[in-house]
């Protein structure tokens, strides 16, 4: 073999030379292609030879060699790649195929095809795979689920959970005001206590009826308000993001229990790198693909951002809840340690409200300890999402400049007279798509980081709250009962290290979010025309104060 191929190198490939060559090495497919590729075979001669084997045209891989799509949906397009053909057309119990080796899979191609007769092109094994994955819509060696369908499927889902979130964080922002409306609510009750047990019954008393009745109504309406987020609350949030690579590596929905898919990234796919880093090389089409794989990550991005944002929301309920029952607890010990209007049925009432409200508080601090870390994951992933490079650094000009010299030679772009500009203009709207993509995951950072800005702010008020409590009541009742002194010191530290770790959260969030771009001013968004200059093309005006 060798020396046959050595002899070959002082003198054109003919057909006999080839099928002398494969004969005597047992050589089929992409080995046999590598191989005489490797010994200097030019690539004409070896499609000529080829051709001339076969007594069939030859054909290479182009954007345009594409299959019927009816047919491909139910081939196995991985056998098509592993037994080197591809359909080109199925008619009338005809059909017209690309292959390697005709004699080899005949008879599996006209089981497949369900066809008498075939009209067989053929073609060298690295063109055949790249065929097959342009028509798969994946990159050279990615595998299926790189395909842009698949990937706009993963990001529907993602879409999906998205709006999930949303819908829980509005159930939540519900339950939240109506525990302010129970807080009002226990507010009138107390007023209307308080005067009736001071003044006792009464002509006026009529004031104190109207004031209780509203204020029990307050508490009953904001109960039907809260009581159903305690459900919506208890549905799993969690949602572990992967490292982005760059279209490197494929994420890809894996079905799991239930309705809800779970989410796998691939290996590095081998020369995924390389392929990437030449992206002036790239045909419009395979840049599309990169284009969707990154707008996948981008998705992925934006919904671990929004399930962060839910914890925390989910945070700030369980704080309200503690303020209400902050609330109780200050009235019910107020009252029961207010001997001076207390008879002997009163009692029972101020220790169920005290009982009530520290129920409550160990709840709602039960809710802030589960959902407190993902105020910290918020700030970590906007500090390194942030940080990391953005989509402009595969096609800023000055890097794309750098690129256009390889190995000291200059390599011109992959655009010809005969591109249709459809193709390039296609592209661009896929770069456009991109771009818009990465604007709303910046804006997701910064509802991120302003979402736990609000939770810091939601520490506060409640740190404050216990602390105005216990103060309130140490001051009004004083050191006679060393132990009602001593609990209430004990609050006293509580609320400040609340208000503490509450400013914690909202400083770091007040500088990022004053770091992270957003404008105030109007907003001109150009209007893309690929088949214009871009000076010539149109701008669409927003302003702010109409927004």
């Amino acid at each position: 073999m060798v020396r046959a191929l050595a002899t070959h190198l002082d003198r054109p490939l003919t057909g006999a030379a080839l099928r002398e060559l494969l004969a005597s090495a047992d050589l089929s497919g992409s080995g046999a292609e590598a191989l005489l590729a490797g010994r200097g075979v030019p690539r004409d001669e070896l499609l000529r030879a080829l051709a001339e084997v076969h007594g069939r045209p030859f054909v290479e891989y182009g954007e345009d060699v594409t299959g019927p799509r009816d047919v491909l949906r139910r081939i196995d397009r991985e056998a098509l790649k592993r037994d080197l053909w591809f359909p080109l057309s199925v008619r009338d119990g005809a059909a017209k195929v690309i292959a390697w080796n005709p004699a080899a899979v005949g008879d599996e191609v006209e089981k497949a095809l369900a066809v008498s007769r075939i009209e067989w092109v053929v073609a060298l094994p690295s063109d055949i795979v790249r065929i097959v994955e342009n028509n798969q819509d994946v990159n050279p060696g990615f595998p299926r689920a790189a395909g842009r369908t698949p990937l706009a499927k993963v990001r529907n889902f993602f879409a999906l959970r998205r709006s999930r979130y949303a819908c829980i964080r509005t159930s939540l922002a519900r339950g939240r005001t109506g525990l302010a409306l129970l807080r009002t609510g226990l507010s009138f009750v107390t007023i209307a206590v308080v005067l009736f047990r001071v003044l006792g019954a009464r002509p006026l008393g009529v004031f104190e009826v109207v004031l209780s009745a509203a204020g029990s109504f307050m508490i009953v309406e904001g109960l039907r308000w809260y009581l159903p987020t305690r459900s919506t609350a208890r549905r799993p949030l969690d949602f572990d993001l992967t490292a982005p690579t760059g279209g490197t590596t494929v994420l890809e929905a894996i079905r799991g229990d239930g309705d809800d898919p779970i989410f796998s990234r691939s290996g590095r796919v081998p020369g995924a790198v390389e392929l990437r880093e030449g992206w002036n090389r790239l045909s419009p089409v395979m840049r599309r693909r990169f284009l969707a794989s990154d707008r996948t990550d981008l998705a992925e991005e934006r919904t671990y951002l929004a399930s962060l944002r839910t914890k925390m929301a989910r945070g700030r309920t369980g704080l309200a809840f503690t303020r209400t029952g902050i609330a109780f607890v200050g009235v019910g010990t107020g009252l029961l340690r207010t001997h001076e209007f207390t008879t002997r049925a009163w009692p029972l009432f101020d220790a169920a409200l005290l009982a009530v409200g520290a129920a409550m508080m160990l709840e709602g601090f039960l809710v802030y300890f589960r959902d407190r870390h993902a105020g910290a994951k918020g700030h970590e992933s906007v500090r390194r999402a942030t940080e990391a490079p953005s989509i402009w650094e595969a096609v800023l000009p000055p890097r794309f400049e750098e690129r256009l010299l390889l190995d000291g030679v200059s390599r011109a772009l992959p655009v010809a007279l005969t591109h249709d500009p459809g193709i390039w203009g296609t592209t661009g709207l896929a770069l456009e798509r991109t771009v818009l993509a990465d604007g709303r995951c910046v804006m997701a950072r910064l509802r991120t980081v302003m979402a736990r800005s609000r939770t810091g702010l939601a520490f506060v008020r409640t740190g404050m709250m216990i602390c105005a409590m216990a103060g309130g009541l140490l001051v009004y009742f004083g050191r006679s009962s060393a132990p009602w002194a001593v609990l209430y010191a004990l609050l006293l530290v509580a609320g400040a290290l609340l208000v503490a770790d509450g400013l914690w959260w909202h400083l770091p969030a007040e500088r990022s979010r004053r770091q992270l771009p957003y404008c105030y001013c109007d907003v001109e968004i150009p209007i893309p025309d690929y088949g214009r200059p871009a000076r010539a093309w149109a701008k669409a005006v927003f302003s702010h104060d109409d927004a």
